[in-house]
């Protein structure tokens, strides 16, 4: 493809049809996903710079069988410290709205993680990640099956204080989704670099972590937008075979 400047436009497309007014609001467009694109780059820079975190506990979780489809036993406990798995990386670790007062899967999670296995090959290069729930280990394995999850860290927050320190559950059991990063120093001391969660105020309910998940971003960038569609755990039909329920 040959981008072509045409009276100030920096053309997309060689379609000979597109009207001076089609190409003047498509080059202001533009503009403005750069402007969008570097302020995402000054956040991201923000983010880089936050000062020290807090120290963190070396929490206790408990996992299954790294082989999804073995069964769920045995299990074996293991700390947060044991999730890094080599110097100089961060761990992300994304709350699974699953258990305690949470019955059922939070479809919208259950979205972020179809793509987040998809990824993970990708992710590994460059971080530890992992996804916590309250839910026990046969719950929170017989919900990854039924999604295909078999390149996810899947673990029990137990009875540990991890999912209520982190802000993605309350003292009743209510249960929020949240995404964490960790960091460990060549000490082994454990801290806390950043967590955010769907609400990002009174007004704000769920956009606070939607750059975790292409499908709203597609959506953008239609005519009809994203409106009002929810994720579900099934659609009456597949797009095709092999495509989750």
């Amino acid at each position: 493809m040959v981008h072509t400047v045409v009276a100030g436009t920096f053309r997309q497309t060689n379609l000979p049809d597109e009207s001076a007014e089609y190409l003047l609001k498509r080059e202001e467009l533009r503009v403005a996903e750069i402007e969008l694109m570097r302020q995402r780059e000054r956040v991201s820079e923000l983010r880089r710079n936050l000062p020290q975190g807090a120290v963190i506990q070396d929490y206790r979780f408990e996992e299954g069988p790294r082989d999804l489809n073995s069964g769920d036993a045995p299990l074996r406990a293991v700390r947060l410290s044991e999730l890094f798995t080599k110097p100089n990386r961060s761990l992300v670790i994304y709350h699974l709205m699953l258990g305690k007062r949470q019955t059922k899967a939070c479809p919208m999670c259950t979205a972020w993680l179809d793509g987040a296995n998809g990824v993970a090959a990708h992710l590994s290069q460059n971080l530890d990640f992992a996804v916590v729930a309250a839910a026990d280990i046969p719950t929170l394995r017989a919900h990854a099956r039924t999604r295909g999850w078999d390149k996810l860290r899947l673990l029990s927050a137990s009875d540990s204080s991890f999912k209520y320190d982190l802000g993605s559950e309350d003292r009743e059991g209510g249960q929020d989704s949240a995404i964490s990063v960790m960091t460990r120093d060549a000490g082994g001391i454990l801290r806390h670099f950043y967590t955010a969660h769907p609400r990002m105020g009174p007004d704000i309910r769920e956009r606070g972590i939607d750059l975790l998940n292409p499908i709203w971003h597609f959506m953008d960038l239609t005519a009809q937008g994203r409106g009002n569609w929810y994720a579900g755990l099934a659609y009456g039909t597949k797009v095709h075979a092999g495509a989750p329920a």
